[in-house]
């Protein structure tokens, strides 16, 4: 590190890059980042892939979030339409009806709600509805009018790369290199929301694991994770129960949950390079996961500094 640091300070854009890699990040939406934090899924849509998750009605959607936040979760994400490989797009207004009895009932309840949209006029209702959090799949360019509600409302954002359109993002997606494009991307995009007025300390980032991505690409941006350190915004995971997961054990005939397993070596993979948080449809059994690696974590680092 000194070397860096001496290297650093005759190079003003290195030495920028290297206080965004190891500044501390704030709380993002009042949610500490010095450690793994878990944001819980609530799809309160009818075509989900992942039936745990998808709650029939509002108030289940409530109850759920609800069990997901005493699991675990410091962090609810609600969405009213899927984005899955081959979803079709959801009028806003069907989306609206779905997402914000879920969203005003959890915000009334004092948990921290994060709405999953790509549509500004339901960016800006969940917000009145309470939610603090915009979960947008496109990084804020589906609708012409996100930045703006963005800038707006004063949430925190979560900026996703995404390989396109639902219905066709996964016929061959083809990256140069998907951790540099990605990263690449990423930086566009929060530089966009800094000129939009949306302060850095709202921003977080999700390189977007299976949106528009082969397995063999979400495993180099799982392998590559530690660089997106360099945009200097805490990192989201969305690895759960996705199919790259079936596609590496052979299992590509089982259903999306029976993926538990999977999903937590991907969490402990990402938290092992410093992500903070994950999204996830098993809240419980992730922190029990975080728990074991934090102790392990922790007794590693006792047994280093006690040799030193």
């Amino acid at each position: 590190m000194p070397a860096l640091r001496a290297r650093a300070a005759g190079d003003p854009g290195l030495e920028a890059r290297l206080r965004r890699l190891t500044a501390p990040r704030p709380a993002f939406a009042g949610v500490d980042m010095h450690g793994p934090s878990i944001v819980g899924v609530i799809n309160v849509t009818p075509d989900s892939f992942s039936d745990g998750s998808r709650p029939a009605a509002p108030e289940a959607a409530a109850v759920h979030g609800a069990a997901l936040a005493a699991a675990g979760a410091a962090l609810l994400d609600v969405g009213g339409e899927s984005t899955r490989p081959g979803a079709a797009p959801v009028a806003g207004d069907v989306e609206r009806e779905r997402v914000l009895p879920a969203v005003s009932a959890l915000a009334a309840a004092g948990y921290t709600v994060s709405i999953d949209t790509r549509n500004a006029d339901t960016m800006r209702a969940a917000a009145a509805a309470g939610a603090a959090v915009l979960n947008d799949v496109t990084a804020l360019t589906h609708d012409p009018g996100s930045l703006a509600a963005a800038a707006d409302t004063g949430c925190a954002v979560v900026l996703m790369h995404s390989g396109g359109d639902p219905r066709v993002m996964q016929d061959d997606p083809r990256y140069d290199d998907v951790a540099l494009d990605v990263y690449d991307y990423l930086e566009e995009r929060a530089a966009a929301c800094r000129a939009a007025g949306i302060a850095p300390g709202r921003l977080a980032v999700d390189p977007g694991f299976g949106f528009g991505k082969t397995p063999a690409h979400n495993m180099r941006l799982i392998e590559s994770m530690a660089l997106f350190h360099g945009l200097g915004c805490p990192l989201l995971v969305g690895a759960s129960r996705k199919s790259t997961i079936a596609h590496i054990a052979g299992e590509s005939t089982r259903a999306a949950d029976s993926r538990l397993a999977g999903s937590l070596a991907l969490a402990q993979a990402a938290w092992a390079r410093g992500v903070q948080m994950v999204r996830v449809h098993d809240a419980a059994e992730t922190a029990q996961a975080r728990a074991v690696w934090q102790a392990l974590d922790d007794s590693h680092a006792r047994r280093v500094g006690s040799v030193s």
